[in-house]
């Protein structure tokens, strides 16, 4: 289970990435896209070419941790990624929600 604080930042890989990489290979990855942010507990995403496996690897304060999620049917869909995404927006991607409209309740300060 994932636990995603609110201010967790959350970047995603938009270029396919081979999931039989494992800890080396997905932190080599992180670095080379995302310099000195590895070890900062920062979430990191990872999609396979099908878009239909996702891995997500992070530090959790005392060593770096890979959470993966295989889908029997369907897709991630493209359209939802970014280069960084909000909580809110990847839990929805998680969850397989597409939303059409995304609208604040409350504006932010």
């Amino acid at each position: 289970m994932l636990g995603l604080s609110g201010e967790s930042k959350i970047f995603v890989c938009l270029e396919a990435v081979d999931l039989r990489k494992g800890f080396e290979g997905l932190s080599r990855i992180t670095e080379s896209l995302f310099p000195q942010k590895l070890l900062t507990g920062s979430y990191f995403v990872f999609l396979n070419k099908g878009r239909s496996t996702i891995k997500v690897l992070y530090w959790d304060t005392d060593g770096l941790a890979i959470w993966n999620k295989r889908l029997e049917r369907g897709s991630f869909p493209k359209d939802l990624l970014q280069k960084q995404m909000d909580r809110r927006s990847f839990l929805m991607l998680l969850e397989g929600v597409v939303p059409r409209k995304i609208c604040r309740r409350f504006s932010s300060f």
